[in-house]
């Protein structure tokens, strides 16, 4: 097992960029970790803590800009916590663990590299925007308790490129969803003991300190687009990693 504190300077990094511009980080964090070959039992609990972290710094920025809509967010997390509950209950093998976050992974890199406009002209009906909302908050809640990526990378696209939400609203949604998701997916690993202290501590001052200096930052400086397609190459080079554990 490696020692985490060399991870200290790198996930600081990483979280000053991330909070710079509103977001987690998760996607990132789970991807460093499974570069190094940490055990899968470690990943979902050290990112779900680290999310939690970072989106708490990001949620008092965004709760003075005014963007909060419940009637957007509340059906999102009625269906997503206790999913995410559910993928923190899961004990999978580290073979099942390793293909499932590779077929995150892959997504995650999609979506940074290959989604491209993210407004559109399309538009559902009140009944098909609730069950989009009630669809997306089931399936990324499932993916951020297993994984420990928090799903906000996924989550606001979808809501802009759907107009559920204009960009502030739907950032204010993501970091909201991040937080209970990522705590929702704690939980189960809190009961089950699954959660590694001499990680978690130095990590989490490291993404707090890192998370406090991206904040006060701000989002001006730095456009979302740019810091996700900066920091996926992490994902590319955790995809790469992945592969060659799974088939060669």
């Amino acid at each position: 097992m490696l020692e985490p504190i060399p991870f200290a300077a790198l996930f600081f990094f990483v979280a000053l960029l991330y909070a710079s511009v509103g977001l987690g980080g998760g996607s990132s964090y789970t991807a460093i970790l499974a570069i190094a070959g940490i055990a899968p039992a470690i990943i979902p609990s050290t990112s779900l803590t680290l999310n939690v972290i970072v989106a708490g710094l990001g949620l008092v920025n965004f709760s003075r800009t005014g963007h909060f809509r419940s009637k957007l967010i509340l059906p999102l997390l009625l269906a997503s916590i206790p999913m995410a509950y559910l993928g923190g209950r899961l004990a999978l093998s580290e073979r099942v663990f390793d293909w499932f976050l590779l077929g995150t992974l892959v997504v995650v890199a999609g979506r940074i590299y290959l989604f491209g406009e993210l407004h559109s002209g399309f538009r559902l009906e009140a009944r098909g925007r609730m069950a989009a909302r009630l669809a997306l908050g089931a399936a990324l809640g499932f993916v951020a308790g297993v994984v420990g990526i928090g799903g906000g990378i996924y989550l606001v696209p979808v809501l802009i490129f759907l107009n559920l939400a204009s960009e502030r609203e739907a950032a204010t949604a993501g970091t909201v969803f991040v937080l209970l998701n990522s705590v929702a997916g704690l939980v189960p690993r809190f009961q089950t003991g699954s959660l590694d202290a001499s990680w978690l501590l130095p990590l989490s001052i490291s993404v707090l300190l890192g998370g406090l200096v991206g904040s006060h930052l701000g989002a001006a400086k730095l456009k979302p687009r740019t810091v996700q397609k900066v920091l996926g190459v992490v994902v590319l080079l955790a995809i790469a990693v992945l592969l060659r554990r799974l088939v060669i």
